[in-house]
């Protein structure tokens, strides 16, 4: 369950950054939309994904409330999903 979790928070991370790194300024800077539409609906999938996961792993494994909702705030952040990562590796729950 933690590997997927962690999988699924990459991927999710991953697609955020694209999104705003990529997709968004060639919507803005060279006005193509299409990347936003294709890149923002993966990122959405992906982050549904990773929600779900997480509140998987949260019930399979007894995580207190405060760990899940730092895990679902940082879903919003562009690079919370690592950053959520690297907590759960250095408080020893992967």
């Amino acid at each position: 369950m933690i590997a997927y979790l962690r999988w699924a928070g990459w991927a999710e991370g991953i697609s955020f950054l694209v999104l705003l790194l990529v997709a968004m300024p060639m919507k803005y800077l060279i006005g193509e939309p299409m990347a936003v539409r294709v890149i923002g609906s993966l990122h959405g999938a992906l982050f549904i994904v990773y929600a779900a996961l997480l509140l998987a792993a949260a019930r399979v494994m007894a995580w207190p409330g405060k760990l899940v909702g730092l895990g679902l705030l940082a879903a919003f952040l562009p690079l919370g999903p690592f950053w959520f990562d690297a907590r759960l590796r250095r408080e020893g729950r992967v």
